[in-house]
């Protein structure tokens, strides 16, 4: 990972709201082409673009940096992805990531490109992307200050990787009722703070569906 990366993410764990800004503003539309292009679906693929975000931002605590910032952020949109075309009952085409010259993700050619244009107002995805980033970066603090590695694990494995509550609870090898309390505190607080804040997120709503069977 390069010394500007470091700091934006340095500044992102801070809880600095413009370096959050910054981040969306460099990878959001290449995220949401990535995904709209398979999906075809523009609500879907919006919606999986801010799960992918709400994702980033819950397993940053453990990002070592050992691989660059685009190839975590657009594996974790490939997890969503992947997750959501099993659900269609649809087979995911492999690669899923489109690589340029360097053997990178790449923003994809054609209309693909004018996704931005397909999203929601940007004044109301700003809103909404600030409160998340706002409460989970409060959430994680906490849970690091008070060692709670259990909730943190959990919220990681709920919403970066999409896993079901009973293969959470057999991995963590804790209950299923206590990966389901877990995650209605989480999503609890993250919709008490948009609410709070006047905002609406349907990626909040998903959230308290997924993950549950």
């Amino acid at each position: 990972m390069n010394d500007a990366d470091q700091i934006l993410l340095d500044q992102i764990r801070a809880g600095d709201e413009r370096a959050w800004q910054q981040f969306i503003d460099r990878y959001e539309r290449r995220v949401l082409a990535y995904v709209n292009a398979r999906l075809a679906n523009r609500s879907l693929s919006e919606d999986i673009v801010q799960d992918t975000l709400i994702g980033f931002l819950t397993s940053l605590p453990n990002y070592d940096g050992t691989t660059p910032v685009e190839y975590f952020l657009f594996s974790i949109a490939s997890h969503k992805l992947t997750d959501e075309l099993r659900r269609q009952g649809r087979r995911p085409t492999v690669p899923l990531l489109i690589g340029d010259s360097d053997g990178g993700p790449r923003e994809l050619p054609g209309s693909a490109r004018r996704a931005s244009s397909l999203m929601r107002s940007r004044e109301d995805r700003t809103s909404e992307q600030t409160v998340i980033a706002r409460c989970l970066q409060k959430l994680i603090h906490g849970w690091l200050q008070n060692d709670e590695t259990e909730r943190l694990e959990c919220a990681e494995l709920l919403f970066v990787l999409g896993w079901a509550n009973r293969d959470v609870a057999l991995r963590l090898s804790i209950s299923e009722k206590a990966v389901a309390n877990h995650k209605h505190f989480i999503v609890s607080h993250l919709k008490k703070d948009a609410k709070a804040a006047g905002v609406t997120s349907t990626a909040l709503e998903a959230l308290d569906s997924k993950s549950s069977a």
